[in-house]
């Protein structure tokens, strides 16, 4: 306090003594007055005074007293909102323009530092305060997080520890992104933004706590990149909690917001008139990709976001903005630089690039369209340097990207119509055009294609240049060489010389090639030997690099270029160290030490691009071999190459076995296709063969349907039916079958032998009537007996005719199951058919089968036979039968006839009767046994009963 009243000086004229003295009114009625309402009222003078001249004065003498309102006064949210504006106005530094114009001490600038160091000396003050912003009263929220703002910009990292160690101190945060009152969301948003600037404890609690989620629905209900401010604030807070956090980038993952990330970046075909704003969203959202795949992040986090952006379409998109037109400069270098990063390392998002064509006519590949930016020196720098940049990423650990790249100029692909432009073209005319910027690009790129690859860099060497009419083609190295000595802009030299440092390294006929050019070890020496300025310094770096890589790489096939003839030349016209002095040229360079720092080249102008990245690591990789080589002697140049030689010979078994293992890999591919391949034909027969079981299942059930038909038909006749099974017929089956048949032609012998045994009883009748007409005695003797006698030949005709038809109808059942069994057999041939092809093994028992089916054939065209016999006898027995119809018509007329020859009898029989009761009576009376008069009666009733039958038959 007595600081801050030192800073405000002593009075001076003019009005402040009575503000002054106004503002300690105040603070006392704040501080003494009884009603709430004269409180209020002075807190709101309080409030109005902040905003003008007396924020010192405010600061100094009202903070204690506004604290101390927020303590006591809660109940009243007016007063609340009051004391907190009022805070805020004297801790904040955002002050107006008019007020940054009046000569206001310098120490103004520090107020809000100073007033924010003494608010939050007492921890419990930002305690309270996060309290209040939890209280959903708009007078008092809005005022809380503002002045919870203010102090992060002051005292961040003092104020994020009180709020990490208050209890649910973020989580109470957390819950103003989803107040439905914009005004406090946006505001909260800003807050975060704050609290999580380089704190990743924060970090992680803010993600954790759903952030991402609500982050994300706020961005897409603003419209996405066509939104306003809004978006812009949430792509920086998911910046704040992605940048340099593998936890939050690796639960962003998780959580498939990437996905989410996709309708971002969904562009139209008219890109014209795009808003600052959305120029300004879309290139935060380019950015917020980028934090996703940083080389700078773990290998295993990148990759799995590369990989995660391919499938869910994401570079594809990035890919459509790359290629579309009216976009705006800046986001078109962003996305290549995002693109870039996506696709570095990552095979298959590398491969994907590689197909992506232009929408030209005729298409062109994306990677030609780029690189003729890249060479064209009309283009923006910037831009330049971004396609550069994703040339590199295409070609980093892409051995398949780097070979199709030198493919390009190698004598049997190029297109002798030269209808289109290839990437090698352009790169070689990069390299040899008149701009240096231009040079140095292509030779950094036709580096990155040589990058770690020995076989690409021998393949190169076979490239030719026709340099003009008339003369033979040179090769590409000695284009370099040639270049290089004409003496062209430092940038140009050192761009060829980072590509031949690149080229000759870990290659030895690269080398010997080199060194067979006699005017290039005088050149690289003279190089070396001049006193040049510091201009010329850094190309006498890299020429004495060049050098040592020509002895160091030197398998010694030249004779006038062996490693101790260059060092003795280097010993003679340079001096050892003199020559490693040059080397050190190149490290401890200010540009050096700019591009080994990241991937991308940045660089404020075109004149300070002079280094790459991975030329930088090959440096620190050689400088030190080199430097010790330059001093080795003869004996230990012997004893390195001996070891050498152990090495290469080692590396060559090393090699044959990896060439072994690589060919066993691919024949285990091929077996393993094989075995898939036949694995899915086993699959497909397993499903042929289980169709086909099916099928005959199918089969037996239909013939189990038809066998329990045929049972219950055969059961009602108290006969057994066939029991053929459609696969695999039983022997003992067959016989049942052949019993049943002798069963049925027994039962047609038996009913044969009825029928002659009836025939033999109608001529027995026939007989009997004749007997019946040749006397009257006889006929009136046995006429009760004759009578019984014709009502049993009655019925015995009708039960003869009963069995006639009973027969009839079972020879139609024969004759029913006769055609069924025909059906089965005809069935029963493409079933075994089927049966036979999944059951290969049972040829032997199926002949059998077959052999029976025949011998039922046979027996079933008998039994029909038989049938057709037995049907032409019941014929016989019909006509047999019509005749005992006529006979028996001609007995009930004889009947008839004797009918009245009965009555007369019976008159007869009744005086008969009379006497024999008569006499009966008198045989009792004598003591003789005589039958009941009941048994007579009987009798008699059963005599007239078999009367009164055969009249109803008349």
């Amino acid at each position: 306090m007595n600081f801050l009243r030192g800073v405000m000086g002593g009075p001076s004229a003019g009005p402040q003594p009575s503000g002054a003295e106004t503002i300690q009114k105040l603070c006392d009625r704040v501080a003494s007055s009884t009603l709430l309402d004269d409180r209020r009222d002075a807190v709101r003078a309080l409030k109005s005074l902040s905003k003008a001249s007396y924020r010192l004065e405010v600061g100094i003498q009202a903070m204690e007293h506004l604290i101390h309102v927020l303590q006591t006064d809660r109940s009243d949210s007016e007063i609340i909102g009051y004391a907190l504006d009022t805070l805020y106005n004297v801790i904040s530094n955002d002050l107006e323009e008019e007020e940054q114009e009046e000569n206001l001490p310098k120490q103004v600038d520090d107020l809000g530092s100073q007033f924010t160091e003494i608010f939050i000396k007492q921890q419990e003050n930002v305690t309270l305060l996060l309290t209040l912003v939890e209280e959903f009263d708009f007078h008092v929220r809005w005022p809380g997080v503002k002045l919870l703002t203010s102090l992060l910009k002051q005292q961040g990292p003092q104020v994020q520890q009180i709020i990490l160690v208050s209890p649910m101190g973020v989580s109470r945060l957390m819950d103003l992104l989803a107040d439905s009152r914009e005004v406090i969301r946006n505001d909260g948003v800003l807050l975060l933004q704050q609290l999580t600037r380089s704190n990743a404890a924060i970090q992680k609690i803010v993600a954790f706590e759903n952030a991402f989620e609500r982050l994300l629905d706020i961005i897409t209900e603003e419209g996405n990149s066509d939104g306003g401010i809004v978006v812009e604030d949430c792509l920086l807070l998911l910046q704040n909690l992605l940048k340099n956090n593998n936890s939050n980038q690796n639960f962003f993952k998780e959580g498939s917001y990437i996905q989410r990330m996709k309708p971002w970046f969904e562009v139209g075909d008219d890109n014209c008139g795009w808003s600052a704003q959305k120029v300004t969203n879309l290139h935060l959202m380019l950015q917020l990709v980028r934090v996703l795949v940083s080389p700078t992040n773990p290998p295993g986090a990148t990759s799995s976001c590369q990989k995660a952006m391919f499938h869910c379409g994401l570079l594809q998109q990035l890919c459509t903005i790359l290629m579309a037109t009216g976009v705006p400069a800046d986001i078109l270098t962003e996305t290549i630089n995002t693109v870039s990063e996506v696709i570095r390392g990552c095979q298959m998002n590398q491969d994907y690039f590689a197909s992506v064509n232009a929408p030209s006519n005729p298409p062109r590949p994306a990677i030609v369209v780029l690189l003729m930016s890249m060479v064209n020196e009309r283009q923006p720098f910037v831009l330049r340097c971004a396609v550069l940049y994703c040339f590199q990423c295409f070609l980093y650990k892409n051995q398949k990207g780097q070979g199709e790249i030198v493919s390009t100029l190698l004598p049997s692909t190029i297109d002798a119509t030269g209808n289109s432009v290839s990437a090698g073209q352009l790169l070689c005319g990069g390299l040899f055009s008149t701009d240096s910027l231009s040079n140095w690009c292509a030779a950094v790129a036709l580096a990155h294609a040589l990058q770690e690859n020995a076989t690409l860099k021998e393949q190169l060497l076979r490239v030719q240049l026709a340099t003009s009419i008339g003369n033979p083609p040179v090769s590409l190295l000695q284009q370099c060489t040639n270049i290089l000595s004409q003496g062209s802009k430092v940038q140009t030299r050192v761009g060829l010389l980072m590509l031949l440092c690149t080229w000759l390294s870990n290659c030895s006929i690269a080398v010997t090639h080199f060194l067979h050019n006699p005017a290039n070890i005088p050149f690289l020496t003279g190089q070396i030997a001049e006193n040049l300025g510091e201009e010329e310094q850094l190309v006498q770096g890299l020429c004495a690099l060049l050098l040592g890589i020509s002895i160091y790489y030197n398998d010694n096939s030249l004779e006038n270029y062996r490693k101790e003839k260059l060092k003795q030349l280097i010993e003679k016209r340079i001096g050892r160290e003199n020559f490693i002095e040059k080397l050190g040229f190149i490290s401890k360079h200010e540009l050096y030490s700019r591009a080994a720092q990241k991937p991308q080249p940045s660089f404020s102008s075109p004149d300070h691009m002079m280094f790459d990245h991975e030329f930088t690591k090959l440096v620190k990789e050689l400088e030190g071999v080199i430097s010790k080589a330059i001093y080795k002697s003869s004996e230990e140049d012997k004893k390195e190459e001996e070891v050498k030689k152990t090495l290469e010979q080692h590396d060559n078994i090393v090699t044959h076995y990896k060439k072994v293992i690589r060919e066993q890999d691919q024949e285990l591919e091929e077996l393993k296709q094989r075995v898939n391949t036949l694995t899915s034909q086993n699959e497909q027969l397993q499903a042929t063969v289980t169709q086909q079981v099916s099928q005959i299942q199918q089969h037996k059930d239909q013939y189990n349907l038809l066998k329990v038909q045929l049972g219950k038909d055969t059961q009602h006749h108290n006969s057994h039916s066939d029991t053929f099974q459609m696969n695999g017929i039983q022997v003992e089956e067959v016989s049942k079958l052949k019993e049943e048949l002798e069963e049925w032609k027994n039962k047609h012998e038996l009913l044969q032998g009825q029928l002659r045994e009836k025939d033999s009883a109608i001529e027995k009748l026939k007989s009997s009537q004749l007997e019946l007409g040749m006397t009257e005695q006889s006929s009136q003797t046995s006429k009760p007996g004759g009578l019984e006698h014709n009502n049993e030949l009655q019925k015995e005709l009708e039960m003869l005719r009963t069995q006639v038809q009973l027969q009839s109808a079972e020879i139609s059942k024969l004759q029913l199951e006769n055609q069924k069994l025909q059906v089965m057999n005809t069935s029963a041939d493409p079933v075994s058919g089927d049966s036979g092809a999944t059951a290969a093994n049972s040829s032997e028992s199926e002949g059998r089968l077959q052999q029976e089916i025949k011998d039922l054939k046979s027996e079933v065209k008998a039994l029909s036979e038989e049938k057709e016999s037995l049907k032409q006898h019941l014929d016989s027995s019909s006509s047999t039968v019509a005749i005992l119809q006529d006979e028996k018509s001609k007995l009930q007329q004889e009947v008839a006839e004797s009918k009245k020859e009965q009555d007369d009898l019976l008159v007869l029989l009744a005086d008969q009767d009379q006497k024999l009761s008569a006499l009966k009576i008198k045989l009792k009376d004598l003591g003789v046994p005589v039958e009941d008069e009941d048994d007579i009666e009987s009798g008699d009733q059963g005599d007239e009963d078999e009367d009164g039958d055969e009249e109803e038959q008349d």
